[in-house]
């Protein structure tokens, strides 16, 4: 199970950090990733790592203002979000897929996800 927190309403320049808390599985036997949809769009990618959190890659929408990490002792993966723009308003996804498949930038490569949290960024 993946559950997402942190999300909530924040000026444009705020930042926020998002949590990934997994529960049931090998945490460090999982690539991880985020994802997010604003309302009448697709899912898209935001960022990923790798199962020991030492690699890690971005799209380019969000690269130099938010940071993927992950803590294996604490089953947990985080997204530090600064700088924050209202184009960065949606429901952000967490999502696992085998280390051994390495990261993916496409949401259909994750069989398992989290709930979402919404993240609001106003103008």
């Amino acid at each position: 199970q993946l559950v997402e927190s942190g999300g909530g309403l924040v000026q444009a320049g705020g930042s926020l950090r998002l949590s990934c808390a997994a529960s049931g599985i090998t945490f460090s036997d999982y690539a991880m990733a985020w994802f997010r949809q604003a309302p009448g769009k697709e899912r898209e990618f935001v960022a990923a790592i790798n199962w020991s959190g030492r690699s890690t890659n971005y799209a380019d929408s969000v690269k130099g203002r938010f940071t993927s990490s992950r803590d294996n002792a604490k089953n947990t993966m985080y997204l530090q979000m600064n700088s924050l723009k209202p184009d960065d308003t949606a429901v952000y996804y967490c999502a696992a897929r085998s280390r051994i498949l390495g990261t993916s930038e496409k949401p259909t490569g994750y069989p398992y996800w989290g709930q979402g949290t919404q993240v609001t960024v106003s103008s």
